[in-house]
């Protein structure tokens, strides 16, 4: 029997010529990452080292990558304090793809890592991060580990006990019709199979739609692979992986692309057309609540964020800019717009894309996660909706168990700006 793609990244990663799912491994580690929680994972790795006598170092400071994107800048004294030991951590180790709180290279970390060649197709990369699920849109097994067995990592190089994951195969054929994106086919997909369908499992991403797509669109549904409970999801690396890490990150040498055998063992195979797909919408609280935007249509929104590792790519911002050119957000509505990283930012800048949508009423911010997690920058008060292009809507994700969630494209919150309700991108629409 054939294997998968994750099966044959952990054989490489193993040393191995064949695992199957169940087998357990400890794979070698390609990219280990974190963001501010690096604090804690430090505070688990000096522990390791406690009464050894031993000088507490990382087992390859070139394959540690710790960017900072959670909160900032700093909104609070002790979030200041954590930086800055984590900086000096990163001084004494040597560790040189660190992003720090700078307007040239800063950033969220989902984004630092693909458009800075960090990720290569059929890597092994773990991040403290639930969504380090995005990585695996270059061609590889990337998922999110906890502190302490951050810290193992950083000790010995490897993550410990990894039950092989099975895989679900989806295949996705037909053309996004007009104002659907692949936010909507990733939204449609959770909700198909559930907040657990893929639990424990990873997402095999397939089909002719899925080859088309740019590398944009698959980090947004390897992104979100993680609400449907996935381990990870993947695109096996092709013509666009390639053209992306040469042309947009500057990888130089060899790649390897391959993909899973024709004979691989499937746990399941879910087939999608996106030609039928409306535009789709999360409802509170829940990231399985999908239904067709149309169905909840009217609603009232008081706040829209565009942006973070979702959503905050420079074609998503081009798509919110192009809806809102010459017009005007709605009156009693904030929309805030998030670009991922600093050189998006920068591109958006001078393609007059941010000017765009401040002059339509948009406050643009720094890159970061603040107001997804709820910590900064944007939390919604009490009763409010908020319509957002994040990547979670359980009750207080975004600041306030009070408040609601509504998750949706770029191209919906666009549309709903002007609004000020919840709006088919495809029915238009004027100032309210």
């Amino acid at each position: 029997m054939g294997m998968t793609m994750v099966e044959k990244i952990l054989a490489r990663a193993t040393g191995k010529d064949t695992v199957k799912a169940g087998d357990v491994v400890e794979p070698k580690v390609d990219l280990a990452m974190s963001h501010e929680n690096a604090a804690l994972v430090l505070n688990q790795f000096n522990e390791i080292y406690q009464g050894t006598g031993l000088e507490a170092s990382i087992w390859d400071p070139a394959k540690v990558a710790i960017i900072f994107d959670h909160r900032v800048p700093a909104e609070s004294s002790k979030t200041a304090t954590n930086q800055k030991k984590v900086r000096e951590f990163v001084s004494r180790q040597g560790i040189s793809k660190f992003h720090d709180i700078r307007g040239d290279e800063g950033g969220i970390c989902h984004q630092i890592l693909p458009e800075n060649g960090y990720v290569l197709p059929g890597s092994v990369v773990v991040g403290t991060d639930s969504h380090t699920t995005t990585h695996g849109a270059l061609g590889a097994f990337s998922f999110g580990v906890g502190a302490t067995e951050m810290a193992s990592v950083w000790v010995l190089g490897n993550v410990l006990n990894v039950e092989v994951p099975g895989t679900i195969k989806v295949v996705v054929t037909g053309k996004f019709s007009e104002h659907v994106q692949p936010k909507d086919l990733i939204l449609y997909l959770i909700g198909k199979i559930s907040a657990e369908g893929a639990n424990f499992k990873v997402i095999e991403f397939h089909g002719p739609t899925i080859q088309s797509m740019s590398t944009s669109g698959r980090l947004t549904i390897c992104n979100m692979a993680v609400e449907a409970g996935a381990t990870s999801g993947i695109v096996p690396p092709d013509d666009e992986t390639l053209r992306y890490l040469k042309m947009e990150a500057g990888v130089q040498g060899e790649l390897q692309v391959f993909g899973p055998d024709e004979d691989a063992l499937y746990d399941q195979i879910v087939e999608i057309d996106a030609s039928s797909l409306a535009p789709q919408i999360a409802c509170p609280h829940t990231v399985d609540n999908v239904k067709p935007v149309g169905e909840v249509a009217g609603k009232s929104v008081q706040q829209i964020v565009i942006g973070s590792c979702t959503n905050g790519r420079l074609d998503d911002i081009e798509t919110a800019a192009n809806i809102l050119k010459g017009k005007k957000v709605a009156r009693g509505v904030r929309m805030l717009v998030f670009p991922a990283s600093s050189r998006i930012f920068s591109q958006a800048l001078k393609l007059g894309y941010l000017s765009t949508l401040m002059e339509a009423g948009a406050v643009v911010m720094n890159s970061g996660c603040g107001p997804c997690l709820g910590v900064h920058q944007g939390a919604l008060a009490d009763g409010d909706v908020g319509l957002s292009t994040t990547n979670r809507n359980f009750k207080g994700r975004m600041g306030n168990p009070s408040a609601e969630v509504y998750l949706c494209s770029p191209a919906v919150a666009a549309a709903s700006a002007l609004t000020g309700v919840i709006t088919d991108p495809r029915e238009g629409g004027e100032n309210a």
